[in-house]
């Protein structure tokens, strides 16, 4: 699963560090959460399935064959959440014979007709109900929701939104839809028949193997895995959507999206043949499944998950062909689902204390696609930024494997991504790729179509490395934290002598490190291995002539905060001799701070997100006059083939003020990103508001992203009333997601000049539901902001609307 991440600026900007040290208390408890027992093992599970959309309900009939794990036993514990019973049976060929049974609502406990031993096999036959709009459930930040199965405008009372249904499993919700063994050490191969309206289509895992036409107007699709795999990742979709097909060699790649999509679906999509192919051949195992197919669900509760052969996508993933321009942002998240077909479903985290064998294995998968596909830099600015959202997090008390959680729902954070993604960077780092990528098919293929653990994945890699790594996994696998490193030079010169001092300044713990120290003299760079392993670790070197630089963790592949004590002349030797993109862009953030010119070297940068760095770092810096910078931004809006790169100029020359830009941004305005002509309307408006409000009605047909919010501005700063329409019709195109979000606080500030109550108490309803879906773990810090812009409207159109809006933040 992709969490959600689209709320991470907005955590950042009000999470306080009493939050975060009361959100790592929350996260933990004293009772110790072991790998679910195995009494009896599903085998096989037969569904019958069909829908009442009216009502969302789900009529199923149920065929589960199982067997004991080892003992005997004459009892079965069935997860079964929130369902109406209507038989539970023993099945023997074509016979039933009912058996006794009790139900809490969440689990059906069953008396056997006998004991059965070990490998026997039998089969229970259930039918029932699910109803799962009446199942109070709670989710996570990540999954936001556990209800299971979802009907998605069951009626079709809103005429803009299509009829859906899908299914969302992990972590345990599955069983809101079918009786099962929920947990995630469990497999069993499957059978689905899913009746609906003969005008949709339907996905399932595994293969469609046959339809039938049914004489009222509905179809029977029978979907068949023969391949075993855990019930969370189990999956029904069913919708009006257009199947756009692609295949790798000879095996069948879908893409099921609105027919609006259509089009671009292979633009967003196409990459995944490429991308199986690329992770068969670093990984040495073939994909193992009959097919793979994607789909795109609307309300989805989270980002993606990586049901097996059958990938559910969040609206996000849907962008058309102006926002393509600027490259694939779902990219990452369609590699992260199709590795989890290795790292998840192939082999499967034995419990929820273990995701990291799943999740972390999923979110580096999004740096080695990165680094294949469009080169380290971008990789490696991909690998800095999920490293930033870990140690933004608050989250140094949590272990990356945690038998101490408060709810398996706490597992899908910082710590089991981003943080568990930079420990294989490490490891991958340590032991070199030959060794890490032998090391990853020697899990996958001892473990495959079974479960695993840290453990395992340990074991595997000392097999193939010859070493002992449990001080490796003690410390990152088993513990929390990481090392905060201050480093500081001693040169002496007389007797060219140069002493390297690293001390570890983390309070709990100190770190075993290996890292490589570069020291640099002219075209010269000889390279030292060395461990750190105390508080404060010194290292001697001798030299002949004064170094030019010395770079510490030179591959720059350390999870670790650093204080690096060199000077200027070492940074800027640093960024045009060093090869990383962070030996780069540490320089840069350094020039930034100290407010030093050095800073405009950036402009020249080879990697575009560094000179778009640099662009926006120099706007805010004292040289945003400078001429000479100014002619180089312009060289860049100019020229500039990265389109968020020539945005960001095109933002800093409209700073100016200068009216000498306008004809540029005219230029821009019609371009095809959304970016770059968001940023030259934002431009035109500061320079010629009338125009600027003019264009910004013109091109509110057709403005998502930095258009969208440049359009919503023009039309809020300088509109009135009339605008009401355009603007309002703009905000609810607009799809969840932090921009949407960014979008109601201007809502709430227009709806000042607006005098139609109706219109006021809609546009509130409006904002009300983007605030409702912000997961309610992050809620509470959004509230203030939200309370604040409502306060103002409030005290600007009087009682009705400020009792309208006191009454709605109550709900």
């Amino acid at each position: 699963m992709k969490h959600l991440l689209i709320f991470i600026v907005l955590v950042l900007s009000v999470y306080t560090p009493q939050a975060q040290e009361k959100e790592a208390a929350a996260a933990s408890t004293d009772i110790y959460r072991q790998t679910y027992p195995k009494t009896n093992e599903l085998v096989h599970t037969k569904l019958q399935v069909k829908f009442d959309f009216s009502k969302a309900w789900m009529y199923g009939k149920a065929w589960l064959t199982l067997q004991p794990h080892f003992y005997s036993t004459d009892t079965l514990t069935l997860d079964a959440k929130g369902m109406d019973i209507k038989e539970v049976s023993i099945a023997k060929g074509n016979a039933t014979t009912a058996l006794k049974y009790t139900y809490d609502s969440l689990q059906l406990f069953i008396k056997l007709d006998k004991a059965y031993s070990a490998k026997e096999k039998y089969t229970i036959y259930i039918s029932y109900v699910s109803k799962p709009n009446d199942l109070k459930a709670t989710g996570s930040a990540a999954i936001t929701d556990a209800r299971g199965l979802y009907f998605i405008n069951p009626t079709g009372a809103d005429k803009d939104k299509p009829t859906q249904i899908w299914t969302q499993g992990e972590t345990e919700a599955n069983s809101v839809w079918m009786p099962t063994i929920d947990k995630p050490n469990q497999k069993s191969t499957e059978e689905i028949y899913m009746t609906v309206p003969a005008k949709y289509v339907t996905l399932s895992n595994g293969l469609l193997i046959n339809q039938q036409k049914n004489p009222d107007g509905t179809r029977t699709d029978y979907w068949k895995m023969d391949l075993p795999h855990a019930p969370y990742l189990f999956f029904m979709g069913a919708g009006d959507f257009a199947i756009v097909k692609d295949h790798y060699k000879k095996m069948e790649v879908n893409y099921y999206v609105e027919k609006k999509y259509e089009p671009v679906a292979k633009k967003i999509f196409g990459h995944t043949p490429d991308m199986i192919g690329f992770y068969e051949k670093i990984l040495g195992v073939p994909y193992q499944w009959p097919k793979y197919s994607q789909i795109v669900g609307r309300d989805y509760v989270s980002g993606a998950m990586e049901n097996t052969t059958a990938t559910l996508h969040q609206e996000s993933a849907y962008q058309n062909a102006r926002q393509l321009t600027e490259g694939n942002a779902w990219e990452e998240t369609i590699a992260h689902e199709l590795f989890h077909h290795w790292f998840g479903d192939l082999v499967t985290a034995e419990s929820w204390s273990n995701l990291t064998v799943n999740e972390s294995f999923a979110n580096y998968s999004e740096y080695l696609w990165t680094e294949h596909e469009y080169g380290k830099d971008f990789a490696d600015a991909h690998n800095f930024e999920d490293m930033q959202g870990y140690l933004q997090s608050g989250s140094e008390q949590k272990q990356l494997v945690r038998f101490n959680y408060a709810d398996k729902e706490d597992m899908f954070d910082a710590v089991s991504y981003n943080k568990g993604g930079r420990i294989l960077h490490m490891l991958r780092n340590y032991v070199g790729d030959d060794a890490f990528f032998k090391s990853l098919n020697n899990y996958l293929t001892a473990n495959k179509f079974k479960t695993g653990e840290a453990a395992q994945l340990r074991l595997s890699f000392e097999e193939v490395t010859g070493e002992d790594l449990n001080w490796f996994w003690n410390q990152w696998y088993y513990g929390s934290g990481h090392p905060k490193l201050k480093i500081d030079y001693v040169y002496d010169d007389a007797h060219g002598n140069l002493q390297v001092i690293i001390q570890q300044t983390q309070a709990d713990k100190i770190f075993r490190l290996p890292i490589s120290i570069d020291i640099y003299k002219g075209s010269n760079k000889s390279k030292h291995k060395v461990w750190l392993q105390n508080s404060t670790d010194t290292f001697t070197f001798s030299y002949s002539q004064h170094p030019d630089l010395v770079n510490v963790d030179a591959a720059k592949a350390t999870l670790c905060e650093k204080t690096d004590n060199k000077t200027t002349e070492n940074f800027v030797y640093q960024f045009t001799h060093a090869p990383n993109y962070l030996d780069r862009k540490e320089a840069l953030d350094y020039f930034a701070a100290k407010g030093l010119k050095e800073l405009a070297i950036g402009l020249n940068d080879p990697f575009a997100g560094l000179r778009k760095q640099t662009i926006e770092s120099l706007l805010e810096s004292k040289f945003a006059t400078d001429e000479s910078i100014i002619k180089r931004v312009e060289e860049i809006a100019a020229s500039e083939n990265d389109k968020k790169t020539k945005a960001a100029a095109l933002i800093f020359l409209g700073a100016t003020g200068y009216s000498k830009y306008q004809t540029l941004f005219l230029k821009n305005a019609d371009d095809s990103s959304y970016s770059v002509a968001g940023a030259a309307l934002s431009g035109l408006t500061v320079l010629d508001p009338a125009n600027g409000y003019s264009l910004a009605k013109k091109y509110a047909a057709d403005a998502k992203g930095a258009l969208g919010e440049a359009v919503l501005s023009g039309l809020i700063t300088q509109g009135n009333e009339a605008d009401y329409d355009v603007i309002s019709n703009l905000f609810n195109q607009t799809s969840f997601g932090q921009e949407k979000v960014a979008m109601a606080f201007g809502i709430v500030k227009y709806l000042s000049r607006v005098t139609d109550i109706s219109k006021i108490k809609k546009s509130i309803d409006a904002v009300m539901a983007v605030r409702k879906s912000i997961p309610v773990q992050y809620r509470n810090m959004s509230d203030p902001a939200f309370k604040q812009a409502f306060d103002a409207l409030g005290k600007a159109k009087g009682k009705e609307i400020d009792t309208y809006i006191k009454e709605s933040l109550s709900q």
